[in-house]
């Protein structure tokens, strides 16, 4: 037995699983689906920085934000400068809007920090401290002045401050006004104020909210008010759709995609919602989620946001997948200090920064390239050129599992869908995979049918055979005799009968109690390891066989030490022993469920887990009515006294673990201590 043993304890070592090493904070990455950051080539190069040094009309001061025109222009919010920089397609200086004629009177722009280019070429510029907006026409000329609404839709001391702007192809305008928590505001073609869109919601503790509840309306007024975070930027794509940014801190939703009627459509269907960084990097001195400053739509349902905490831009697709990420802090060139805006102008990035008085552009990589196309192919219904185009993909960056998922979604398009589900497999899309898998299981059973069939008529036959077979040996017994290794089936389904018989007719052994326990843990490990993949969500990377010990064979022998230590003192007729086997015999639900369970699991697709897992809670219902029969009849308590003692067993438990762990805390403390002054006379001597 101990040789056993300690052949048991080195396979479980030998197949512990192993964490990968974590990825530097300076590195370009993606994250996996388990949320490890694995390294990833670079999506962008440097091409130029521009700074305005060398134009004639001064350098950049405290820019906020530009605009990509469709005709190939820039446009640049110099918001400590009060004017607006066009560029052409070249890049160069081509105009500066700063002062213009208003009502036959000069006048100026003061600190703008929005700016905005309709299908028209005429530039809406969010005018802050003039606390307006101002419509300029092709020619730099202003055509009209939308000074601060009036309407009863505003609060009471509501101060208009519009920071950023978009208009959509119905001349609708959508501002963000600083301070404004309502939502985004709203304006008619003409300049009337309609109301506020997309407000986001509430974040509060409820123990904030319990507290306001129960004080008076004085304390109630110098508490802090639960409000929404505002938006602090926009954009609009060719369809009509609001993409919005707000700076919530460990936001779930701080991007959003709204609809005409304000509600948010943005997909996540990643493996992680569209936030940024879901975890710190090695190295990274920046702890928490990111803060998105901006945001922009791009081709092929792609869209770009940028994270002003750490400086990085993180790139999405329709269905909320991390595509790259690229950027940084620094003082660099390539690098940020205080990040702004973004634009997209063809497949060239542009970033903003306030600080450095600077733009920064970028061109995409091979690597980068290729995921562009890839998307765009596919969201065209180009299928095998997306495929194409992301087999190059994996073979720059093998851990790039969106690859993997674009490839299978481009097979299921074309057909294959045993093909596909390899490859949503190695990409660890479930969604996916399930409908791939639900087609190719059609595809079988048509292909297959009259097999199954006659396998299902065989296997009934075998079962009214072998029913009948049972019933023609019982038939005129009134008692049949259960030996020592069936005792416990007979248990399962006669608990007071069968525990009677383990206690009183010595049927109960312990050695059929281990041979149980080993089983469940045998059964635990292969349901961890060999689950249908749908419904596996364990990392193979983390799985270790010893956990099941932990969590199997520590509660076991917990619950039957601290049963047996409570009933000896509330008059239990339960031995150590019979309390070690009725509990093991419980478990044996588990073990008799577990193996047909990770079967199934196999033959199934997302929608038909429910049964997967109504198993689980019969399984453990089973177990506990088990468990509640065999403290009751080893101990000959009442029901009401069973349960008291077995919720009073759980009590228990959790002071011997607290006992535990102070003394191994007290044990290290002193090892430490004795340590410490060894080293010291060492040192002296």
């Amino acid at each position: 037995m101990k040789r056993w043993f300690a052949l048991f304890i080195i396979v479980l070592l030998l197949a512990s699983g192993t964490i990968a090493a974590p990825v530097s904070a300076d590195d370009t990455y993606n994250y996996s689906y388990w949320g490890t950051p694995v390294p990833a080539p670079d999506p962008y190069s440097l091409d130029q920085v521009i700074s305005g040094s060398d134009w004639s009309q001064g350098a950049l001061s405290s820019p906020q934000d530009m605009y990509a025109g469709q005709d190939g222009r820039l446009y640049i919010a110099d918001t400590g400068n009060s004017r607006i920089v066009i560029l052409n397609r070249d890049l160069q200086l081509e105009k500066v809007i700063g002062e213009f004629e208003h009502d036959g009177k000069k006048d100026s722009l003061n600190h703008p920090q929005g700016i905005f280019v309709d299908s028209d070429q005429h530039i809406y510029v969010a005018d802050t401290d003039n606390r307006r907006i101002v419509e300029f026409g092709q020619n730099g000329k202003p055509v009209r002045v939308m000074n601060e609404p009036k309407s009863t839709l505003l609060r009471e001391g509501f101060q208009y401050q519009p920071v950023k702007l978009v208009v959509d192809k119905a001349k609708r305008l959508y501002v963000i006004s600083q301070g404004c928590y309502e939502g985004i505001m709203e304006f008619d073609s003409e300049g009337g104020f309609n109301g506020f869109i997309g407000t986001n919601r509430v974040k509060f503790s409820p123990v904030d909210l319990f507290w306001k509840r129960i004080s008076t309306k004085a304390q109630r007024e110098q508490m802090q008010q639960f409000i929404p975070i505002e938006f602090n930027n926009l954009d609009v794509d060719d369809s009509g759709f609001i993409y919005t940014s707000s700076s919530e801190e460990n936001s779930e939703q701080p991007l959003k995609r709204l609809n005409p009627s304000g509600t948010d459509i943005l997909r996540s269907k990643g493996y992680f919602p569209p936030k940024g960084d879901v975890g710190n990097l090695e190295g990274g001195s920046l702890p928490g989620s990111s803060i998105f400053v901006d945001i922009i739509p791009d081709q092929g349902g792609m869209y770009s946001a940028l994270d002003s905490k750490r400086g990085r831009i993180f790139t999405y697709d329709k269905d909320g997948n991390l595509l790259y990420e690229f950027g940084g802090l620094g003082s660099q060139q390539g690098n940020f200090r205080t990040p702004v805006a973004i634009e997209m102008l063809g497949e060239r990035m542009l970033v903003l920064d306030k600080d450095n008085n600077r733009l920064s552009v970028f061109n995409p990589t091979p690597y980068g390239d290729l995921i562009r196309s890839a998307v765009a192919a596919l969201n065209e219904g180009k299928s095998e050129q997306s495929t194409s185009d992301w087999r190059k993909v994996l073979q720059l960056n093998a851990n790039f599992d969106v690859a993997y998922i674009g490839i299978g979604k481009s097979l299921l398009k074309q057909g294959d869908n045993r093909e596909a589900m390899n490859y949503f497999k190695l990409g660890n899309s479930r969604e996916y995979y399930s409908e791939a898998f639900k087609r190719y299981r059609k595809e079988v059973v048509f292909e297959h049918f009259g097999m199954i069939v006659l396998f299902i008529v065989l296997a009934v036959a075998v079962i009214i055979a072998g029913v009948k077979l049972a019933n023609r040996k019982t038939k005129g017994q009134f008692y049949r005799e259960f030996g020592i290794i069936r005792n416990p089936f007979y248990t399962l389904l006669h608990p007071f009968n069968g525990f009677w018989e383990m206690k009183y007719e010595r049927k109960g052994r312990l050695s059929v109690a281990f041979v149980i326990m080993a089983l469940l843990v045998i059964a635990t490990i292969v349901k961890r390891q060999f689950n249908g993949f749908v419904i596996n969500f364990n990392n193979p990377e983390q799985l270790n066989s010893l956990d099941e010990l932990k969590f199997i064979v520590l509660p076991f022998l917990l619950w039957c030490v601290a049963n047996w230590s409570l009933t000896t003192l509330m008059d239990g007729e339960g031995k150590f022993t019979e309390i070690m086997i009725a509990t093991a015999y419980s478990l044996l639900p588990l073990v008799l469920i577990y193996f047909p369970q990770m079967l199934y699991s196999n033959v199934i697709t997302a929608d038909e887990s429910s049964f997967y897992y109504l198993l689980n809670t019969i399984a453990m219902i089973w177990f506990v009515w088990l468990l509640f029969t065999g403290t009751m009849t080893v101990h000959q308590y009442s029901a009401g006294k069973t349960i008291v003692t077995m919720l009073l067993t759980l009590v228990v438990m959790g002071i011997i673990i607290f006992l535990g762990v102070l003394f191994f805390s007290m044990l290290q403390q002193m090892i430490n201590f004795v340590s410490s002054i060894y080293k010291e006379i060492s040192f002296r001597m």
